[in-house]
């Protein structure tokens, strides 16, 4: 290849990349559902999957199984949903007490400190603490919470008849894909993804309830308010890489320093929090999930900054699994894989090989 073709194709590359970036920013009221339903049938799947290997279970047909998971998960999420709108809401209302909390403790303490007695404090206080205006505050972060509804029973139409075309999935692909070999490697890439996706977000999620239950008897015996809300935050959030355990555990810390207005029980809550995710995050995960996805971190990073820029909070939930998908689908050609190499963390095991063409059938000669 020349030095002009390998310029042109550089060049055609990043187009398409720049293409389809804006068609994901543009498109993301139609997208998003849509992903998001593909993501949560990997969910259901492997959730039947391991439900079905239990005696009481494995006679019932698989369609029903996966029937029911999609009910009952959908009753959750709207039962979650309805919590979180109903907790914004008594979060705007208390705003004006945790304000003035953190008025109180701030005027304390100038007076441990003797800094009332000097003119510059009132200046100091009007600047900062006369300046926070939780109420605004609080409608600017949670405010997107209240439109849960309408996002949630778009995904949940969408994952009902995804789930419902799945039976007759293979049959149009092998009538779409008429050549052998094209189809035996396409039918390699999807059960590589549906194997690799499955196996991460069903442990993944495992570990997130296991640590919003944790946080949230955490949360109660130190009597923070909204309780059962922050441990579906610190759960949901956890999904995030690396910054959703912290972000997890601010908002709640930062809020119980405003309603308590002290700093030794705000001390002891983030450190409680905290250790609870150093656990999980730390040891547990680890043994469970491991490096299966087989992402170096750097691209982890990049796809989290990628996914959150084009589709906010909900991108940076389905950064990893849809960096995963991409790069088990580039490692399955030849003249991709290197790209594949350079998003991996191992590049000695875990990537597939491309699919050896089947040959094609001999010609009989009259």
């Amino acid at each position: 290849m020349t030095k002009e073709n390998s310029l042109q194709t550089l060049v055609l590359s990043l187009l398409l990349v720049l293409g389809i970036g804006t068609m994901l920013y543009i498109g993301q009221a139609l997208l998003l559902p849509i992903v998001t339903a593909i993501i949560l049938i990997y969910l259901l799947e492997s959730t039947a999957a391991q439900l079905r290997r239990l005696p009481l279970v494995s006679w019932v047909p698989e369609q029903i199984v996966r029937l029911f998971l999609l009910v009952g998960l959908i009753l959750i999420i709207v039962a979650l949903g309805i919590i979180v709108s109903a907790t914004v809401q008594e979060i705007i209302a208390v705003a004006p007490r945790y304000q003035e909390n953190l008025r109180a403790m701030a005027d304390e303490a100038a007076v441990h400190y003797h800094f009332d007695e000097q003119e510059l404090w009132d200046e100091i206080r009007e600047q900062t603490v006369g300046r926070i205006d939780l109420r605004a505050l609080f409608l600017a972060i949670l405010g997107g919470f209240t439109n849960l509804g309408a996002i949630i029973l778009l995904i949940s139409i969408y994952a009902a008849f995804l789930m419902a075309e799945r039976a007759s999935f293979q049959r149009r692909l092998a009538a779409a894909l008429k050549d052998r070999a094209q189809h035996q490697r396409v039918s390699r890439v999807l059960a590589d993804i549906n194997v690799k996706i499955s196996r991460y977000l069903a442990f993944k999620t495992l570990i997130n309830l296991i640590l919003g239950t944790t946080s949230y008897v955490i949360l109660v015996l130190f009597g923070v308010d909204f309780a059962l809300f922050w441990a579906v935050v610190i759960g949901m959030l956890n999904y995030i890489p690396y910054v959703g355990s912290y972000l997890g555990v601010f908002f709640p810390v930062a809020l119980s320093l405003a309603q308590f207005g002290s700093l030794p029980v705000t001390l002891g809550l983030a450190v409680s929090l905290s250790s609870a995710q150093f656990v999980l995050g730390n040891i547990i995960e680890p043994r469970l999930i491991g490096r299966q996805l087989n992402l170096s971190p750097f691209v982890v990073l990049l796809a989290l900054a990628s996914w959150t820029a084009l589709w906010g909070i909900p991108g940076a939930i389905l950064a990893v699994p849809l960096t995963s998908i991409l790069t088990i689908i580039l490692s399955s050609f030849d003249s991709t894989r290197w790209l594949a190499l350079l998003l991996a963390e191992r590049v000695d095991d875990e990537l597939p090989v491309p699919a050896e063409p089947v040959p094609a059938e001999p010609v009989a000669r009259g």
